[in-house]
């Protein structure tokens, strides 16, 4: 079918939209290694050569699917403190975690990761992003005085991470409010401390 005739979502926005759209419910639906641009491109209503303009590869796609989706899932908060934001940003990975995209992308990562050639990259992008984007926590706090000059954010916010992760892909315990926050206070605990 050509191109002209797929496309009856515009051009722009509304293209960029549809296609991450489409990638986050295709790898929830098929996991990674089973994606393709293909796939995507059909899902989306558009032609594959649409795609192909914007991202060169299935993996620069997914890695921007999954950005703008965990950056809507999992908004940086901004309560006035450094204990309501650690919170409510645990609070948001817990339950986005607990959600079918959440699974998906954590199933993405692990299980595929030692076995689909690229996921290891997308893995580091991902994470990498995600906590580059909520620095913005940890610097608003320092701007604050409510933690110590020389808090490095990066490891505060992997200080914070660290013990869901543990429940979700070692301990198999609940990741709820109390998780959250439990890695909360303790980051935050860590890094009034200076270990961070």
């Amino acid at each position: 079918m050509p191109e002209s005739s797929k496309a009856t979502i515009g051009r722009g926005p509304k293209v960029r939209a549809a296609v991450l759209a489409a990638a986050v419910a295709e790898l929830a639906a098929t996991g990674y290694a089973a994606l393709t641009v293909e796939s995507v491109a059909a899902r989306a209503g558009v032609h594959k050569t649409t795609v192909y303009r914007r991202w060169p590869d299935r993996e620069t796609l997914v890695a921007d699917a999954l950005a703008e989706h965990v950056g809507s899932d999992i908004p940086i908060p901004d309560t006035g403190t450094a204990a309501g934001d650690l919170r409510d940003l645990a609070r948001a990975l817990t339950a986005w975690l607990a959600g079918p995209i959440g699974a998906a992308v954590v199933t993405t990562m692990v299980a595929d990761g030692a076995r689909v050639p690229g996921v290891a990259e997308l893995k580091r992008h991902f994470f990498t992003g995600r906590v580059a984007a909520a620095e913005v926590v940890v610097r608003r706090a320092l701007d604050r005085g409510e933690l110590p000059a020389g808090t490095d954010p990066e490891a505060l916010l992997k200080a914070l991470i660290a013990p869901i992760y543990l429940r979700l892909l070692v301990t198999a315990e609940p990741l709820d409010d109390d998780a959250a926050d439990k890695a909360a206070t303790a980051a935050l605990a860590a890094a009034k401390a200076g270990a961070v």
